[in-house]
């Protein structure tokens, strides 16, 4: 049951595996199920996503959807086969995946949990303003055996989608910046220098 009257401020958490697949690939919009009963969000509601840990870390803000009528399952959702309850959907409005912000003062009692305005506040001002935007350049190597560059485009796709994120590093440099150039694995920094592995 959704809460009625002014909009009040809650917490919905996101299991690590959900927060890995969050990082992973950019989405607008965060749909969660299987939470079960009691009090809800309503729509225009503003929420703190939490990740699952102790003390919980507030990985983005949000505010919550009209979800009724969801039904297409989310493959990224590994709760999202449990029907016990209409989809929960949050809009983000601000990510801070690569920066979570702890929230030690932040009591978690369920998958939802409301939260005092005055302490929604003071988390939703720890996480601040989105920085500005600016140009990057990414790009994927991929020596690809082929008999033709078509054949080669094909096997590059096949590649990428075959093996991800996960497993295929990204270079990613500031725009007229290329020597700042450095490989990401998983959403975050990796080196790909054999050496300094060795070492």
């Amino acid at each position: 049951m959704s809460a009625a009257g002014p909009a009040r401020t809650w917490a919905v958490v996101i299991p690590g595996e959900r927060y890995e697949a969050e990082r992973l690939f950019h989405h607008d919009t965060l749909e969660l199920t299987g939470l079960g009963g009691g009090l809800r969000p309503g729509p225009g509601d503003p929420v703190l996503v939490v990740r699952d840990e102790e003390p919980p870390l507030v990985v983005a803000l949000g505010r919550v959807l009209d979800a009724d009528g969801v039904e297409e399952r989310d493959p990224d959702d590994p709760q999202s086969g449990q029907e016990e309850a209409a989809a929960l959907a949050v809009t983000y409005t601000r990510q801070v995946f690569d920066a979570p912000v702890p929230a030690d003062r932040l009591a978690v009692v369920g998958p939802v949990t409301p939260v005092d305005p005055a302490l929604y506040q003071e988390l939703a001002g720890r996480v601040g303003p989105a920085p500005d935007r600016r140009n990057f350049l990414v790009s994927l190597h991929l020596p690809i055996e082929a008999a033709s560059p078509s054949e080669a485009v094909r096997l590059f796709w096949s590649y990428v989608q075959e093996l991800g994120p996960r497993e295929l590093p990204a270079f990613v440099a500031p725009s007229g910046d290329e020597l700042a150039m450095q490989a990401f694995v998983l959403g975050a920094e990796a080196n790909q220098d054999p050496e300094e592995d060795d070492d």
